[in-house]
């Protein structure tokens, strides 16, 4: 065993550290313990032993709140670090080569000394690494040579989007080894973003990466190029309400245009007044000149607009509520959000794909169970494919897993709590 590693897992340090990033309780440190250590071994039979120099590194992933579809026209979002993490055993080494062998996948290797975007490349793994440290160095900051051997909580098309603690990892990687872990947590999230729109080929909005970078429940204002970030206190267990996430089963591998074409026809309509976002648009001119818009630019580009402004002004409201401790307007406030998504974004389910709506069966069944409890329930992040979040009360908790259970098999109902660190070097 790495000597290092044995003399940090028994530690008061490493104690507190779990308490702090996963909740209080033995039964959580063994879990953690094991956990890690299962990582150092992995990391020591694909890369031999080692006396020391070993980093831990974890990322969290995020729930979506409110803001469904709104970062990538500079709107307002609600989002939450959670308890899922990304981690990651780390070696620096000197030969500008990164080797990340993740837990499920073949290792994957890149070499540092030639960086360009290629687009053979676009939907990788290894297209996020090769872009991270590209980004990176473009930005000044040094990069170097590493090998990782990475596990996660956050599965893979859970909605609590595995991909942006992925790539937030990767750039805290190339940040501690290389920079002492001096890039704040904002840029970090730019450059996640800029990774997946120019090196993975995906044209997403910023919430994911700010949300896993930053930590806690945080309002997020992306108006501006350097986004306004609010921390935001929030108890849902206090109040009597478990945040569940329901994974539906959907694969997100085959969405990627469906996704897109949310942003291009929102854009559409900004530029039909010459702007480049719905954010530099007020809701008064496109409501003034519906008619026109919808000759211009289509049907269901003006319900994705209508719905845009909705959602926006709702963000604000849902932050206001929480501050207030109003539980119950928070909760009518996340329903009105899921039906919007449903309504008029219309990104529960896939259009070319009517047979297969597991979104729409997980509402349905939500509504049936908590209508009238004072719990909610919405779709949450890109949509067509994935999760669903629900607040349910306490009392109805085993109720409520069982339904999901029984439609998408066991696992499929998580139970989270909020974390308030982001992309963190754990040892």
């Amino acid at each position: 065993m790495n000597e290092q590693w044995a003399a940090y897992q028994d530690s008061k340090a490493f104690a507190g550290r779990v308490a702090t990033l996963y909740g209080a309780g033995e039964d959580v440190l063994a879990l953690q313990k094991a956990r890690y250590g299962k990582l150092v071994e992995r990391f020591e039979a694909r890369f031999g032993a080692q006396k020391g120099g070993l980093c831990f590194f974890s990322a969290p992933g995020r729930t979506e709140i409110g803001g469904n579809h709104t970062d990538h026209n500079n709107g307002r979002v609600l989002a939450a670090a959670v308890d899922l993490d990304t981690i990651a055993c780390v070696s620096a080494t000197e030969d500008h080569t990164i080797v990340v062998d993740s837990e499920g996948f073949a290792p994957i290797t890149v070499k540092l000394d030639n960086l360009d975007v290629r687009e053979k490349d676009f939907g990788t793994t290894l297209a996020l690494i090769r872009g991270t440290a590209g980004v990176m160095q473009e930005m000044g900051y040094k990069v170097g040579g590493f090998r990782a051997t990475i596990s996660s909580s956050v599965l893979r098309g859970s909605g609590l989007s595995s991909s942006a603690a992925f790539e937030v990892l990767i750039a805290a990687i190339l940040d501690g080894l290389y920079n002492g872990f001096i890039v704040d947590a904002k840029t970090r999230a730019v450059i996640a973003q800029k990774v997946e729109n120019v090196y993975f080929g995906k044209p997403c909005g910023l919430m994911d990466q700010m949300a896993s970078s930053v930590g806690g429940m945080v309002t997020i204002d992306f108006k501006e190029k350097d986004a306004k970030v609010e921390a935001i206190a929030g108890d849902f267990a206090a109040k009597g309400y478990a945040l569940c996430v329901v994974n539906t089963g959907g694969d997100h591998g085959d969405l990627t245009d469906d996704y897109a074409a949310i942003r291009k026809e929102m854009e559409a309509v900004a530029a039909h007044f010459g702007k480049h976002v719905l954010r530099e648009v007020e809701p008064e001119t496109v409501e003034s000149r519906i008619g026109e818009v919808r000759r211009a630019c289509g049907d269901r580009a003006v319900l994705r607009a209508i719905h845009y402004f909705e959602e926006n002004a709702r963000t604000l409201a849902q932050r206001d509520a929480l501050v207030a401790g109003d539980f119950a307007a928070f909760a009518r406030l996340v329903e009105k959000s899921g039906h919007s998504s449903f309504e008029c974004c219309q990104n529960v389910y896939c259009a070319s794909s009517p047979k297969h709506q597991g979104l729409s069966a997980a509402l349905a069944i939500s509504q049936s169970i908590l209508s009238g409890t004072g719990g909610a329930w919405r779709m949450q992040g890109g949509g067509f494919a994935g999760t669903i979040q629900a607040f349910v009360p306490d009392a109805l908790i085993k109720r409520y897993c069982a339904a999901m259970e029984a439609l998408f098999g066991p696992g499929c109902c998580y139970l989270l709590s909020l974390r308030e660190q982001g992309a963190v070097r754990v040892m």
